[in-house]
């Protein structure tokens, strides 16, 4: 690791020397004050530092006159589930490419819970390849002009790598959820017979059902628990590939005729989430949640940030507060900065997603080589991992890297958010974890630095917070 932070303090009258490598037992741990104290950890844009360590702030009773960051735990919102990736088939294919000593080093930074890794604690799977497999895929694929409307042939042997990493991933994390979503149907249930494009035939409706089913039991029987689906991968994509068109009466009709009861005759409990696509057409999932008989088996809708804004979520949140909100994807690219892309990713996938009632925030992929592969041909070629493996024995941390380990890190599953002010330059997330911990995570858009008071209960922490820069603080 490469993170390192030494800062040194005197302890009755010893000076002692604490080294930081990402996620140390802090200084402070050997401090009887720990209590009146903030602790923080620190990226900035310029790369400078990147998640490390600062020397902690203590809560003091003479408040300045700088501007205040407010936190109200008794104002309660969203539970969190997690924070993570999608693990695509691509991403198994380079980290399995990484001697066994750096592969396993890598699996336990990302998913382990101890002080020298990120804790990523929700993954998001393809059903069947992504644009970012190698090659186009589905667990039922036939030579041209045959069917299986009994899904005779269905098999996941194309995923056996991406379950055995699973696995390895479960004996890290078992608490670990997981989101899945098809980016096409097997092209003979497809009104264009191509893996690109096109839409599900109305009469294979039900196929497709018992396609999912078939899907969450057999990953259930390999040991791993699909919490959550949705129909479709952008559903109003279809060029993309593999990809599928279906606009929202379709999936509508899909989940109210077929999958929800095909689920519920079948005792499947995984959650059905419907739209998973941009914030520019809340309609999408508004319209769906609007018929009654679909809306009984629907969980929530999901939300991706290519166009719109993240305020649609609330939108969605407010015409129906009983259903949940899900952040699913946003990628960084090869032609952004790690500057830009650092401030925007926390400002609106983070905290933005958790302000407008997410209960995830998960960036797009998780690893792949140094020239943006594996991708399908007409996949996205562009798209960058949270990790670029190079060779048998290096791997680099890139920006959604630091942009998911800012939450992963700190705020686990079951953690709540609470209230927390901002200000024009200073975007804020406040959380409280099950251990009773509080969690503030805020982000500088200004180019210059910030001061301000984090109060909370009566107590005030004065803070710096570089400019272009991210924070988490823990107290």
């Amino acid at each position: 690791m490469k993170f390192h932070n030494l800062y040194s303090f005197f302890f009755k009258g010893t000076a002692l020397l604490c080294g930081v490598v990402l996620f140390p037992v802090s200084c402070a741990s050997v401090n009887g004050n720990r209590e009146s104290e903030v602790q923080s950890w620190l990226t900035k844009g310029n790369e400078s530092v990147k998640l490390q360590q600062q020397a902690p702030v203590k809560f003091v009773k003479n408040p300045n006159n700088w501007q205040n960051i407010d936190i109200d735990d008794t104002q309660k919102f969203q539970y969190v589930d997690g924070f993570g990736y999608t693990l695509t088939g691509g991403s198994v294919e380079v980290i399995n490419r990484l001697s066994p000593s750096k592969r396993k080093a890598l699996l336990n930074e990302l998913f382990g819970k101890d002080e020298n890794s990120i804790s990523i604690s929700y993954l998001r799977l393809s059903i069947g390849a992504s644009d970012l497999d190698g090659e186009v895929f589905s667990y039922d694929d036939l030579p041209e002009g045959q069917t299986d409307p009994t899904l005779s042939k269905f098999s996941l042997a194309r995923d056996k790598d991406l379950i055995a990493m699973l696995k390895e991933i479960l004996t890290i994390n078992p608490e670990i959820k997981i989101i899945a979503a098809p980016w096409s149907s097997p092209v003979w249930m497809k009104d264009n017979g191509k893996s690109k494009g096109g839409s599900l035939k109305p009469e294979f409706y039900k196929v497709y059902a018992e396609y999912f089913v078939k899907y969450i039991q057999g990953m259930k029987k390999e040991g791993i628990v699909i919490d959550a689906i949705t129909p479709q991968n952008e559903p109003l994509h279809p060029g993309n590939n593999p990809s599928l068109y279906m606009p929202s009466e379709q999936q509508r009709d899909f989940i109210k005729g077929h999958l929800g009861p095909v689920f519920k005759a079948s005792n499947i409990k995984t959650k059905i989430v419907v739209y998973d696509h941009n914030c520019n057409k809340p309609e999408y999932a508004l319209d769906i949640l609007k018929d009654p008989e679909a809306y009984q088996y629907i969980d929530g809708s999901a939300f991706h940030l290519y166009e719109g804004n993240i305020s649609a979520l609330s939108t969605v949140h407010n015409a129906f507060p009983d259903k949940n909100l899900y952040f699913t994807e946003q990628w960084t690219g090869s032609k952004g900065t790690f500057n830009e892309d650092l401030n925007w990713h926390v400002k609106n996938v983070i905290i933005g997603s958790m302000r407008n009632w997410s209960s995830i925030a998960l960036e797009w992929n998780l690893a792949n080589d140094p020239e943006y592969k594996p991708h399908t041909d007409g996949g996205c070629t562009e798209c960058k991992g949270a990790i670029t493996v190079s060779g048998r024995e290096n791997f680099t941390r890139n920006v959604s890297y630091y942009i998911i380990a800012h939450a992963s890190k700190f705020v686990p599953a079951g953690s709540q958010r609470i209230a927390s002010t901002q200000t024009e330059t200073i975007s804020t997330a406040a959380f409280k974890t099950p251990a009773g911990k509080t969690v503030l995570i805020v982000q500088n858009t200004n180019s210059a630095d910030e001061n301000f008071n984090i109060k909370y209960n009566g107590k005030t922490a004065p803070v710096t917070l570089s400019g272009n820069s991210a924070a988490t603080y823990v107290f």
